[in-house]
């Protein structure tokens, strides 16, 4: 019984320290503006075979710079069908930021700092044929149910945070 109390207290103690440290953002493709994506890309439908769109798309050169959106945990660096070249990391209060069609990946560590290089724009996985961009989405791992609609796949909404808010707030 006590075991299984340490092991509350520090499950506890884990879960808070996700939430203090400090959520510092910047727009994840080197010098990009909000006019490089569209304000009504997230949650925009139809959207292929994964029916809503959950993510933005950062319009730029093929070769620009994406950088870590925030200080990051690196998670996963590789190839994925749809998503081409991808990177995948855990960020603060316990968010996963998903960087896709990426032309190169170029980060090797277990960390990337806010604005750090992680790779370069592109067009790999299902985007092949398309003008170059960066698909950037944020995955909360705690549900937020308020956000849930009525619209497509609103349920999702509990997980999916809308990125131009984040980038903007």
């Amino acid at each position: 019984m006590k075991a299984l109390k340490i092991i509350a207290l520090i499950t506890l103690f884990v879960l808070v320290c996700g939430f203090l440290v400090p959520d510092r953002r910047t727009i994840p493709v080197a010098g990009a503006t909000r006019s490089d994506w569209n304000a009504n890309t997230f949650w925009f439908e139809p959207w292929g075979s994964s029916g809503v769109h959950k993510g933005i798309d950062i319009f730029a050169t093929r070769g620009t710079p994406v950088v870590a959106a925030t200080d990051l945990v690196l998670l996963y660096r590789g190839e994925l069908p749809k998503g081409g070249k991808v990177v995948l990391g855990l960020g603060p209060k316990w968010r996963l930021h998903y960087f896709a069609h990426l032309d190169s990946v170029n980060q090797n560590g277990l960390f990337a700092v806010r604005g750090e290089s992680l790779g370069t724009v592109g067009n790999s996985g299902n985007a092949l044929g398309k003008q170059a961009h960066l698909h950037y989405s944020i995955v909360s791992l705690l549900p937020r149910p308020w956000l849930v609609d009525g619209s497509t796949q609103g349920y999702k909404k509990a997980f999916y945070l809308n990125p131009i808010k984040y980038l903007t707030d």
